[in-house]
């Protein structure tokens, strides 16, 4: 069975596909307003900040840190973790939030046993926010990494386009290097364009992570004193 190779016109069809999609890479750097490695619509915002999800006690003054308790810690570990399903993660912070003492401890007096709920939810709150900043910046830097990598194949396919253009136009060019640029050229470009279907859905990723948080913080917020 004989291997589909690119024609001519497939590859001046390209070469308008090259000027296309620089331009569609413009607009949405445009409407991203971020940096020229940044290939998503969704506008570039490299950390989270906590006061925009959570109303609650601020974390930055806790005495202690979330790792600190046990507990809060396998919570927060299990729930953030990339093999949880988000089902799983979800009803184990309500197991969490559920298993806080509501009766109010009378040697403690009910100020004092408000303020130990509401420091370990604090504390939870505190260790999902964390751990899921964190694998945010990882989706984000793995999202720049491939828009570098897709600009640099964009430039050795506009460089392979060229050459072949010239060899193809010398007639004492040997016709076997011709052949085997002509491939090399189809098989680049059609890795270019797997790569980049698959960008959409690497920019949803760092929005699901924190739709994923803003709801387990819905979770705790509904239990604070």
């Amino acid at each position: 069975m004989s291997r589909v190779r690119p024609s001519a016109p497939l590859l001046l069809g390209f070469g308008f596909t090259l000027a296309l999609f620089a331009a569609t890479e413009v607009e949405a750097q445009r409407a991203a307003a971020g940096p020229p490695d940044w290939p998503c619509v969704q506008r570039l915002i490299p950390e989270l900040a906590w006061g925009t999800i959570w109303t609650g006690p601020s974390p930055e003054e806790l005495e202690q840190a979330w790792w600190e308790d046990d507990e809060v810690g396998r919570v927060a570990r299990f729930a953030t973790s990339r093999s949880t399903p988000e089902e799983q993660a979800q009803a184990r912070v309500r197991e969490f939030v559920e298993s806080l003492p509501e009766e109010k401890d009378e040697e403690k007096g009910e100020e004092q046993a408000d303020e130990e709920v509401e420091r370990r939810l604090t504390l939870l709150f505190a260790g999902l926010f964390e751990l899921t900043n964190r694998e945010r910046r990882r989706t984000i830097d793995g999202i720049r990494s491939a828009s570098r990598a897709q600009l640099a194949r964009l430039e050795t396919i506009s460089g392979m386009v060229d050459e072949l253009e010239e060899r193809r136009a010398d007639e004492s060019a040997d016709a076997a290097e011709v052949e085997r640029l002509s491939e090399s050229l189809f098989w680049e470009q059609r890795t270019f364009q797997q790569r980049q279907q698959a960008l959409p859905a690497m920019c949803e990723q760092p929005y699901l992570l924190e739709e994923k948080l803003s709801r387990m913080v819905r979770t705790i917020m509904a239990r604070m004193p």
